[in-house]
């Protein structure tokens, strides 16, 4: 009798032993002079506080992770990844236009 492969630890691990069946994400390369991001001003749901969303975005979560890393920093406040946009606390529509145009991004909305 021949024995298949362990797919999945029973040993209380929780470790999946199947690493090379994983296929690898393919994500779409990022040319900020072909993206044209949008902006919105979101209140509902929210308490009545302003959130900045930035939609439009091509699918590469790991880009616009960083870039959300970096645009928080930016206007000193929080914001989060959803789906696919991003959200900033607050009002930044002015700076984050400015900023991303300089990194090369086409804009709309502010």
């Amino acid at each position: 009798m021949t024995k298949g492969r362990i797919l999945y630890s029973s040993d209380g691990s929780g470790k999946n032993l199947v690493k090379d069946q994983q296929e690898k994400e393919v994500f779409e390369e990022i040319i900020p002079e072909q993206i044209c991001l949008k902006f919105r001003i979101e209140k509902k749901g929210r308490g009545g506080k302003d959130v900045t969303v930035i939609y439009n975005l091509p699918y590469n979560p790991p880009y616009f992770k960083k870039l959300l890393k970096e645009l928080k920093k930016f206007v000193g406040g929080g914001g989060a990844q959803k789906e696919e946009c991003l959200e900033l606390q607050g009002d930044h529509r002015a700076q984050l236009k400015i900023y991303l145009e300089i990194k090369g991004f086409k804009t709309k909305g502010a």
